[in-house]
């Protein structure tokens, strides 16, 4: 495993898709430079994207004068990714379940379930204006076989 960079990385950017792609690239270089492998980072960068996506899309309403804004750490022991928006904020508590009948056909809703299931902690934050989304992923040493 790499040693943790000190410091944190962070930066606000407008709501635009190309400030997705940026968020995007940035989490990929801290999970390549962590040494995680390729599928699993992919599984990172993905819930840091859409992280990013519903930042832009729902929180900010692709308004790019609003600013959202991102850090991202490896402490050495996780990789700690936060991107949050200045929107009227969301009740991740009742967002619906993509996965019952009645959602599977629709358009939305599968980014919250996405970062779940690739990241091991995810932790909401309500803003005065905007909500906070940390994404945790546990860097796990490798296991000694005896």
């Amino acid at each position: 495993m790499i040693e943790p960079r000190p410091g944190k990385r962070s930066f606000s950017l407008p709501s635009t898709m190309e400030s997705v792609g940026e968020i995007e690239a940035a989490a990929d270089k801290l999970a390549e430079d962590a040494g995680i492998d390729e599928e699993e980072r992919f599984r990172i960068t993905m819930a840091v994207r859409e992280a990013a996506v519903n930042a832009v899309l729902h929180g900010n309403d692709y308004d790019p004068a609003k600013q959202v804004t991102a850090s991202f750490e490896n402490n050495g022991k996780s990789l700690v990714f936060t991107v949050a928006d200045q929107g009227k904020g969301v009740d991740w508590e009742h967002l619906p379940d993509p996965l019952a009948p009645e959602n599977l056909l629709r358009g939305t809703g599968r980014g919250i379930f996405l970062i779940r299931s690739f990241m091991d902690e995810v932790h909401f934050r309500q803003l005065e204006p905007g909500t906070e989304l940390t994404l945790v992923k546990h860097l796990v040493p490798a296991q000694k076989i005896t």
